[in-house]
């Protein structure tokens, strides 16, 4: 570890308990996000979001998430050999697109944590990862996009809120039913 950390990771890679706990809660936000983008309501698709200017749609918030899994994996993943999606057009991209694109980046991202767990817990970094501002220990990788994502669920909710949309119930709780969302990974694989 590096800046002074008082305590060296052990190996993660045979930690069986952490590595699981690691890799399913990656899956789980990633079906959050895949939940509220299958839920949006169809007006809410391509409403302006207000106060932004260009227009953007509301779409955009949530292509976003996916282009920036892309450019992260693209970042730290690419120099080992990980395969990067491509980005969505974020004006353009349909539902179903967005889907499966958000498929492919949450696997990539998961094979950046599992490089990560299997490296003594830290992603290993690349000459392309000049921003620096991210520990790439795999707590805060994993934090950091799961907080990103969240962050952008958030922004969905209130602008449908501020568009006269708001969220049914049912969609706004069900951002929050994690281990809904983990069994519905479960049947998946």
């Amino acid at each position: 570890m590096r800046q002074g950390a008082a305590v060296q990771l052990k190996s993660l890679g045979t930690h069986a308990p952490l590595r699981s706990s690691v890799l399913v809660a990656w899956r789980t936000n990633c079906r959050v996000t895949s939940y509220l983008t299958e839920v949006l309501p169809a007006p809410l698709w391509d409403a302006a979001i207000p106060g932004v200017t260009p227009r953007r749609a509301v779409r955009t918030l949530l292509a976003h998430l996916h282009n920036v899994r892309a450019r992260w994996i693209r970042t730290l993943g690419l120099p080992h050999g990980i395969q990067v999606p491509p980005l969505v057009d974020l004006r353009r991209v349909n539902r179903r697109a967005l889907l499966a694109a958000l498929e492919r980046s949450g696997k990539g991202i998961e094979t950046l944590l599992t490089m990560g767990l299997e490296a003594e817990g830290q992603v290993p970094s690349s000459p392309a990862y000049t921003w620096r501002n991210l520990p790439l220990d795999v707590g805060h990788v994993l934090t950091y996009f799961v907080a990103h994502e969240a962050h952008h669920r958030g922004q969905v909710v209130l602008v449908a809120r501020q568009l006269g949309h708001r969220l049914p119930a049912s969609v706004t709780n069900g951002l929050w039913q994690w281990t809904t969302r983990q069994r519905e990974t479960m049947r998946a694989r």
